[in-house]
């Protein structure tokens, strides 16, 4: 993220996730961080395929030594 400084405002340009291209952070970019609704909506499906995702602990929930075969 970089910031161009002028007497009168500051405008932060930030570069899009997807594509790389630089964004101005403000009103006038309605998808940002993101420059269009087409860069947007590529990075919303990466996630619904689960291309991308968070780190943390792996799920136990079926691992975790309990089942109703065992009489717990």
């Amino acid at each position: 993220m970089t910031q161009s400084h002028t007497p009168s405002a500051q405008i932060t340009i930030v570069k899009c996730p997807t594509c790389q291209a630089e964004v101005e952070w403000g009103e006038q970019s309605p998808f940002r961080p993101f420059c269009s609704k087409r860069c947007q909506l590529i990075d919303l499906g990466e996630w619904a395929e689960e291309e991308k995702a968070i780190p943390g602990a792996p799920d136990m929930s079926d691992a975790d030594g309990w089942s109703e075969d065992m009489g717990y």
